[in-house]
């Protein structure tokens, strides 16, 4: 059976580029009938916290990347935190093993030169005896001379001299193991048939396969894919903008396009925007493109975009409403009226791209007094702007239907007029009922208002001029 992991550690938030590899582990489980497995590597004691294993899981439940086998699941082969196998001396079987074949070896450093060894030996006892003394102890692993070669998935046969690696820490001073040690235990006995990481892991991968082949185990299928790049082509980092995938949710990214366009940076599709999660039987990992991708700011935005105005409004209210729960506190009655809040999301979507800038055009039909724009104040202290106000509230107030045909007439009438200027009349009326003066259209806006909320507008603005 195919078994893939992803093994975030949680000393950070889960950045995009983990976000994609698990797509595509989570992708080549689904297609193959196999399982994706979620195991937390947190031997990196002084950095993880629980506070960033729970955001990274969130983050990935939001992501809709759901897992076989976990720390919050379990499964046959837990613990699946790293810090409770240690505890469970998971690790020590094989150190122990690999101390008794002379394949690693305890290492005693000088006491005023941390980096220095003085001593070697295999000996446990001396170890600890140097250890009580106030030596710090490591194990080491042993790096025989020759070449380490693998075939990777996307890089075809990979060669690596061993004379340009030193001995490998694999078990630190405090008694926790490395990363290159741990990982390739727990792999081996999760039985992880197939590795796909970053290519940043490319130069860990020899110093693993030399920890597999002194244990005598058969090695996974390795697959380093490009990490994804900034504009400057340089790997995505903070100094490019946003990189976590909280960021892109509190942004007003919806997971949907979000993971559509992860799925595009690397899978090529002949379709831009899809669910990638429906298209599982279109993935092949091998078929994976070996070129960095450069991550596009302004595409995921369109193609955030493109799913507000294409999903049902139920499903976009739905969206928007987490959005609100999850990253504004503020007391505005949103869904008291949710037929009303659902037709202003129609007529707001059309124009915007995010959530968040979805919540700054709707805002202005749920506040009576929202705040406003100092271009919208000065339209609203022209010398002319109460005539024109009420003019909008004469003309609208006589019609007897409350449709946009018969808004949009109303409100030309006026604009025709030679002593009216169009411009300044429609922005007038948008500064006059929203406080701006980009908003959705004008006619679909007065109507989504309805008549009540139009009329009282706009007297307010009346008697604010008196």
């Amino acid at each position: 059976m195919i078994r893939v992991r992803f093994a975030p550690s949680p000393t950070g938030y889960l950045h995009v580029g983990g976000a994609r590899t698990a797509l595509f582990d989570w992708l080549f489980a689904r297609k193959n009938g196999g399982k994706f497995i979620l195991r937390i590597e947190d031997t990196d004691t002084e950095r993880s916290s629980v506070e960033s294993e729970k955001s990274i899981i969130d983050d990935l439940k939001w992501c809709g990347l759901e897992w076989d086998e976990g720390p919050d699941i379990d499964g046959p082969y837990g613990p699946y935190r790293q810090s409770e196998r240690v505890k469970s001396g998971i690790y020590n079987i094989y150190v122990d093993e690999l101390i008794k074949n002379e394949k690693a070896y305890y290492a005693i450093y000088d006491k005023e030169d941390k980096k220095k060894v003085v001593k070697k030996t295999f000996s446990f006892q001396e170890a600890d005896s140097y250890k009580r003394k106030g030596y710090s102890v490591t194990v080491n692993f042993k790096i025989e001379d020759g070449k380490t070669s693998f075939v990777d998935l996307a890089k075809g046969r990979m060669e690596f001299d061993n004379s340009t690696f030193d001995d490998l820490v694999i078990v630190k001073s405090n008694g926790y193991p490395t990363y290159n040690f741990a990982v390739v235990i727990d792999d081996h006995l999760m039985g992880i048939t197939h590795v796909v990481r970053g290519e940043d892991h490319l130069t860990n991968t020899p110093k693993q396969i030399m920890i597999y082949e002194a244990l005598g185990w058969p090695l996974p299928v390795f697959m380093h894919i490009p990490l994804i790049l900034g504009p400057d082509r340089t790997p995505l980092s903070k100094r490019h903008g946003g990189t976590s995938v909280d960021y892109f949710r509190s942004y007003g990214i919806m997971s949907k396009a979000f993971m559509n366009y992860l799925a595009l940076l690397g899978w090529g599709t002949q379709d831009e925007i899809f669910d990638p999660f429906e298209k599982v039987n279109d993935f092949e990992l091998e078929k994976l493109s070996n070129k960095p991708a450069v991550f596009d700011y302004a595409k995921l935005e369109w193609v955030n975009g493109q799913h507000m105005r294409k999903m049902p409004l139920e499903e976009l209210l739905e969206e928007f409403k987490k959005w609100i729960s999850n990253y504004k506190r503020e007391d505005v009655h949103w869904f008291e009226d949710e037929e009303y809040a659902k037709s202003v999301l129609e007529i707001c979507r059309q124009k915007v791209n995010t959530l968040k800038v979805l919540e700054e055009f709707a805002r202005p039909f749920f506040v009576e007094k929202s705040e406003m724009e100092e271009k919208a104040k000065d339209l609203l202290e022209l010398e002319y702007t109460p005539r024109y106000v009420n003019l909008a509230l004469q003309k609208l107030d006589k019609l007897d239907r409350w449709e946009i045909d018969e808004i949009e007439k109303a409100i030309r009438d006026i604009a025709s007029r030679e002593d009216v200027s169009k411009k300044k009349f429609f922005q007038i009326l948008r500064a006059a009922l929203l406080g701006k003066t980009v908003t959705p259209g004008l006619f679909e806006s007065v109507y989504v208002l309805g008549k009540r909320r139009t009329e009282s507008r706009l007297s307010s603005i009346m008697k604010e001029r008196r």
